[in-house]
C-alpha cells in the first residue's frame, strides 16, 4: 500500500493509465438510458473543468460547495476542486435557506456547483448573503436559459473555458496536481448538527485513500464491483464509499435516473455491494411489508411461515451452530419460492456485501435482511473518523455489535462509558473551531460522544449516544435509541421519540409511516382526510398499539431492561421534519429541541389519568409554507408484561 498514490489527483491518473477504455468508472441513467464513461474519460472530464475554474481564478485552498443528486457532473467537479488543490464543500440537496448559508458563508466558498434549477435557485438566493460567493454552475440547463448573469455559467461552458486554457497553458494541469500533497485537506464533510449548527470537519487525502483501501482489503472488493450511488453526497458515507472507494478500487459506480427510481435502477444494474443507513433498510422492509399485506392470503401465510425458518435458520449460523435437517429443507424451499425472488425484485441477487452504518440498526431488521441471504455487516464510524473505526467479519456476526476495531484502529472505554478511539482516519480538526476540536480530539484520542462496551469477543458494542443513555427513577437503564430500533421493525412506525431520564416510566411519541398506514386503512375502509386526522383514529392507536405490545414482550424477557416497556404513548399528528429542526438530515432525533418544543405533550404522558393533550405549533410544508397546527392528540396506555 505504501508505493499507492495517495492524493485522489494521483489515484485518478493512475486509473486511467492502468485501466483499459472498456473498462467503466462511472454510469449515469437519464432519459432511461444507461450513459457509461472509462477513466480516461473520467480523466478527460475532470480536467476540462478543473482548467475551466482556473481560467475564472481558482486557487489552491479555495473551497466550492457542491449540491444536488448523485450526478458524473458533480462528482467530476468535486475531483476537479481537488486536482487544483481546493477543497469541497458537499451540501445536503433537501437543505433549506438557513442551513445553507450557515454551511456556504462558514466555510468560504468562492464557487458553487449546482445539479439543476432547483438548486441554482438556492445558491442564487444566497450570493447577494455571502459576500465571498462569486460564481455558481449548474449542470442541468432545463429552466436556466433565461438565467442571465456574468456569474452563473453551465458546468459545458466552463469545461470550454477549460480546453481553451489548456491550450494556453499546456503544463497548467499537471503542476497543480504534482502540487497537491496526501496531507492537504481533502474535503470539508459538515456534521448532520444534532446539538447545534453543523461542525466543518476537516479530512486529508491520505486519510481518507487509507481508509478507503482498508473497507476494500477488509471484504477483498476490487475493480469488479458495481456500486449505487444515491446517498447524499453530503454525508460522509457517500464520499468514502462512492467517491473515494471506487477511486482507490477501481470499481464501477452508478448514478440512478432518481431517488424514485433507484430501486429499479439497481435491479438493472446488480450491484455486488450496497452501502445504507438503518433508515433506507426500514423503509425497504416497509415496502415488503406493505407489498405482502396485498398479497393473497395463501402468499401471506407462506411469507410468514418462511420468514420464521429463515429467522430460525440465520440465529443459528451467527451462533455458529447445527442446522436441523428439517429447517435446512425448508430454507431451501424458502429460498426458491420466497427469498431469492424477493431479493431479485429488489436488485440484491448479486450482493457479495452490505453494509449499514450511520447510526444503530434495530436488531430484528439485521436478522431479517440476514435471514433472507443478504450478508449484511455492520459497521461503525463518523465522519471525524472517515466513517472507519469497527467492521464485522464474515463468520462473526452479532446484530448486537459493530464487529471488532478495524485494522490500525485502537479502541478504548472510558471510565464513564463513553467510546475513544485512535483511527488512521481521525480528523484534523473542526473548520474554525479549535473548542470544539480540543473538546473532541484529546491525546490522539477521539471521543465519539457513544457509551458503549468491549464483548468478550472482543467486538464493540454500541448502547446509544452517551448524553442520552440514563435510568429511570427505579434505577433501570434508559436507552432511547435502543428502545425506538425496536419500534421501527414494525413497518407502521417510521420514527419514535422515547422518553424516561429521571422519570417512573417509558413513555413515546409515534411518527407512524403514512404510506403504510394509509394503505392499511384503506383497506379496512377507514375513512379519513389529513395525516392528522389518519393518526387519531382509534383503530390507528390499536395498530400501534400491537406494535408496542411486540416490543414490551422483547423488554419482558431481558431481566435488567424489563421495567423499561413502553407505559403509555401518543402519535403525533405530524411528520418529524429537518425543516423544523426535529431531527437532522441524515434522520437523527434532534432530542434536546423535541424536549423543549412537545414540553407540554411530555408532560401529559407522565400525568396520571391524562387521557388527550391539546398540541399548537408550527409546521413546515413540502412547498415552504409554514403553518399552525391545532389538534387534540390522544394518550394511550401499552400493556405491559
Amino acid at each position: 500500500m505504501s508505493d499507492l498514490p495517495l492524493t485522489f489527483p494521483h489515484i485518478l491518473l493512475d486509473n486511467a493509465r492502468k485501466f483499459p477504455p472498456t473498462k467503466a468508472a462511472i454510469r449515469e441513467k437519464d432519459y432511461g438510458i444507461w450513459q457509461s464513461y472509462s477513466w480516461q474519460d473520467y480523466l478527460a472530464q475532470v480536467k476540462d473543468f478543473a482548467l475551466g475554474l482556473a481560467s475564472l481564478g481558482f486557487k489552491k485552498d479555495n473551497k466550492m460547495a457542491i449540491i444536488g443528486d448523485n450526478r458524473p457532473q458533480l462528482y467530476w467537479g468535486l475531483a476537479s476542486c481537488q486536482c487544483l488543490g481546493g477543497v469541497p464543500v458537499p451540501l445536503y440537496q433537501d437543505a433549506i435557506h438557513e442551513e445553507l448559508h450557515y454551511i456556504v458563508s462558514h466555510s468560504e466558498c468562492r464557487f458553487a456547483l449546482a445539479e439543476d434549477q432547483e438548486q441554482t435557485d438556492k445558491l442564487m438566493h444566497l450570493k447577494d448573503e455571502v459576500p465571498e460567493l462569486e460564481y455558481i454552475i449548474y449542470d442541468d440547463p432545463r429552466g436556466l436559459t433565461n438565467y442571465k448573469h456574468d456569474w452563473l455559467l453551465a458546468f459545458t461552458d466552463v469545461q470550454e473555458m477549460g480546453r481553451k486554457f489548456g491550450k494556453e497553458h499546456p503544463d497548467y494541469f499537471m503542476n497543480a496536481v504534482d502540487r497537491v500533497q496526501p496531507d492537504d485537506m481533502s474535503i470539508i464533510a459538515y456534521t448532520s448538527g444534532t446539538t447545534g449548527n453543523p461542525k466543518g470537519v476537516m479530512l486529508t487525502h491520505r486519510k481518507i485513500a487509507m481508509c478507503a483501501r482498508g473497507f476494500s482489503q477488509w471484504d477483498n472488493l476490487d475493480e469488479t464491483e458495481n456500486v449505487m450511488a444515491y446517498l447524499p453526497m453530503a454525508w460522509v458515507g457517500d464520499h468514502v464509499f462512492s467517491y473515494s472507494d471506487s477511486l482507490c478500487s477501481g470499481f464501477a459506480v452508478n448514478c440512478p435516473e432518481s431517488t424514485e427510481t433507484v430501486v429499479n435502477d439497481q435491479r438493472e444494474i446488480g450491484p455486488t455491494y450496497i452501502f445504507a443507513p438503518p433508515r433506507i433498510w426500514e423503509n425497504i422492509l416497509t415496502q415488503i411489508m406493505i407489498k405482502m399485506e396485498d398479497s393473497a392470503w395463501i402468499k401471506r401465510k407462506a411469507f410468514d411461515f418462511l420468514m420464521k425458518v429463515a429467522g430460525r435458520v440465520e440465529k443459528k449460523r451467527i451462533a455458529n451452530e447445527g442446522v436441523p435437517f428439517k429447517d435446512k429443507f425448508l430454507y431451501q424451499l424458502g429460498r426458491l419460492l420466497i427469498y431469492a425472488p424477493l431479493l431479485d425484485n429488489l436488485g440484491m441477487s448479486n450482493l457479495k456485501v452490505a453494509y449499514t452504518a450511520g447510526e444503530a440498526i434495530g436488531p430484528e431488521i439485521f436478522e431479517f435482511y440476514r435471514s433472507l441471504g443478504v450478508n449484511l455487516k455492520q459497521l461503525y464510524g463518523m465522519t471525524e473518523s472517515c466513517a472507519y473505526v469497527s467492521m464485522q467479519k464474515d463468520g462473526e456476526i452479532d446484530s448486537d455489535s459493530v464487529g471488532p476495531p478495524a485494522p490500525g484502529v485502537e479502541i478504548k472505554i472510558s471510565e464513564d462509558g463513553e467510546v475513544l478511539y485512535k483511527s488512521p482516519g481521525n480528523f484534523l480538526g473542526y473548520y474554525k473551531d479549535p473548542e470544539a476540536t480540543a473538546g473532541t480530539l484529546e491525546d490522539g484520542w477521539l471521543h465519539s460522544g457513544d457509551a458503549g462496551y468491549m464483548t468478550e469477543q472482543g467486538h464493540l458494542k454500541i448502547i446509544d449516544r452517551a448524553k442520552d443513555v440514563s435510568r429511570l427513577n427505579d434505577g433501570t437503564l434508559f436507552s432511547p435509541k435502543f428502545i425506538e430500533n425496536k419500534l421501527k421493525f414494525s413497518p407502521f412506525i417510521k420514527e419514535a421519540v422515547a422518553h424516561g431520564m429521571n422519570r417512573e416510566y417509558v413513555a413515546v411519541f409515534i411518527d407512524f409511516d403514512y404510506g403504510a398506514v394509509a394503505n392499511w386503512a384503506e383497506r379496512r375502509h377507514i375513512a379519513f382526510t389529513t395525516f392528522g386526522d389518519l393518526a387519531q383514529k382509534p383503530q390507528v392507536y390499536d395498530l400501534i398499539h400491537d406494535a408496542i405490545c411486540k416490543v414490551n414482550k422483547s423488554l419482558a424477557k431481558d431481566e435488567k431492561l424489563k421495567n423499561s416497556q413502553i407505559k403509555r404513548f401518543l402519535n403525533l399528528t405530524k411528520e418529524l421534519n429537518p425543516d423544523d429542526g426535529e431531527i437532522t438530515r441524515t434522520r437523527k432525533v434532534r432530542r434536546r429541541l423535541i424536549a423543549e418544543k412537545y414540553k407540554d405533550l411530555i408532560d401529559a404522558l407522565y400525568t396520571a389519568g391524562k387521557e388527550s393533550v391539546a398540541l399548537k405549533i408550527k409546521a413546515t410544508y413540502e412547498d415552504g409554507r409554514i403553518a399552525e397546527v391545532k389538534m387534540n392528540l390522544k394518550i394511550r396506555d401499552a400493556q405491559t408484561y
